[in-house]
């Protein structure tokens, strides 16, 4: 009975935290990725390109590819690098 609740309490706490890193728009990493990838849009009227970006996805990097989006009334900004004493922050792209 108390393996059965040590798995729950790990899988409660393992939850709580990816849940956590989801929505705040930020992770912490040792070392950045290469540069972006070079995308060239081709614009479609009435909408903004939202430039790709690197995330940190399952301990490696994965490439979001660029889109389009219908143009909003709020600014886009970019997503990108801060360095720390713990290494970089990633900053997701969002809406101002």
């Amino acid at each position: 009975m108390k393996k059965v609740a040590k798995i729950c309490t790990v899988i409660v706490v393992a939850g709580t935290l990816l849940a956590g890193c989801a929505t705040h728009g930020y992770f912490v990493v040792r070392e950045r990725p290469v540069e972006p990838v070079y995308e060239r849009p081709a614009p479609p009227p009435g909408a903004i390109w939202v430039s790709g970006e690197w995330e940190w996805q399952g301990g490696r990097y994965v490439y979001i590819r660029g889109h389009y989006v219908e143009h909003e009334t709020r600014e886009w900004i970019p997503g990108h690098w801060r360095d720390t004493n713990g290494g970089y922050v990633g900053v997701r792209g969002h809406w101002r």
